[in-house]
């Protein structure tokens, strides 16, 4: 049997002692604010054991890994018809690149990157009676806690600094993949990411995409068939241009946020989030690839 408390214990020991830790995103002001020298993980395994080193209660803002959580409550209202609108491939780009999404006639490569977790966003716009509180509601269901917020700070600051998701929301309008007013559905985006959850929320949170479908409660929230595809979509484009080299280091679906948090999962085994704020040259947390790859080298348990 695995010590899990043992092996996060020593990798968080081991990450914590780096001199190099990355850099912040300080692109979105209010992000600049945290530490770098945070670190965090945690990991609930499918036994509903929890398992935490460092920080793993502090909150911090998830940014696009909320774009995993709006794919899911989306998926869910639309079900298949969802890839009308947004693709299933990588895109091999960065996450904020536009180039594809002008030769590609409006439909994003896939839901991870902003073009199509505007997409997303603008579904749920239409679908939902009051759209940022019905995802937050989503979100505490999931995690069976209702102590979840937006960090209203970082909206702010998303909304006065985010010219290229403005840009990339007018470009799919542009295109006819965008129903609503370009401001209402970015007022929605930037407060989706600007979500504010610690590493053991998050783990909570994306445990059904690890159980089937079923969260915490054993209440069902995904059939097993949206499950498997979200999970096939982390995989492959959760870390953007480094979805290769994370399932080729760390061998998980999963999902980073340029606020330093990742979360990935074995599906039928755990579920694990880290945080660390410094970010390599990809936008992706560098302890936390690091802290992931050490997880599944030292316990053997990856999907390959």
């Amino acid at each position: 049997m695995i010590d899990y408390q043992r092996v996060l214990s020593e990798i968080t020991a081991h990450c914590s002692s780096s001199d190099q830790k990355g850099m912040i995103a300080s692109y979105i002001p209010e992000l600049a604010n945290v530490s770098i020298d945070k670190l965090a993980m945690h990991l609930i395994d499918s036994d509903k054991n929890t398992y935490a080193a460092g920080d793993a209660t502090e909150t911090f803002s998830i940014q696009s890994i909320s774009k995993v959580l709006t794919l899911a409550q989306a998926f869910g209202i639309l079900g298949s018809d969802i890839w009308k609108r947004v693709g299933v491939e990588p895109s091999g780009d960065p996450f904020n690149h536009l180039s594809l999404l002008e030769q590609e006639n409006g439909i994003p490569r896939n839901p991870l990157i902003n073009a199509g977790a505007i997409v997303v966003a603008d579904i749920l716009v239409s679908h939902l009676e009051n759209p940022k509180q019905d995802f937050l509601n989503f979100v505490r269901t999931l995690t069976g806690d209702s102590n979840i917020h937006v960090d209203s700070a970082v909206a702010r600051s998303e909304e006065r600094t985010g010219f290229r998701n403005y840009a990339t929301a007018n470009l799919l309008k542009s295109f006819g993949n965008l129903q609503n007013d370009v401001a209402t559905v970015l007022d929605f985006y930037f407060h989706q990411c600007a979500i504010s959850m610690s590493c053991a929320q998050l783990t909570k949170a994306f445990y059904p995409f690890m159980n089937q479908g079923k969260c915490l409660k054993d209440r069902t929230h995904l059939t097993q068939t949206q499950t498997k595809r979200v999970n096939s979509i982390m995989l492959t484009c959760g870390f953007y241009d480094e979805a290769g080299e994370f399932a080729f280091e760390v061998g998980l679906p999963g999902k980073s946020g340029v606020g330093g948090g990742i979360v990935a999962l074995l599906p039928g085994k755990y579920c694990v989030a880290t945080w660390s704020p410094g970010l390599n040259a990809k936008g992706n947390s560098k302890l936390g690839m690091e802290a992931l790859e050490k997880l599944t080298t030292k316990t053997g348990q990856s999907i390959f």
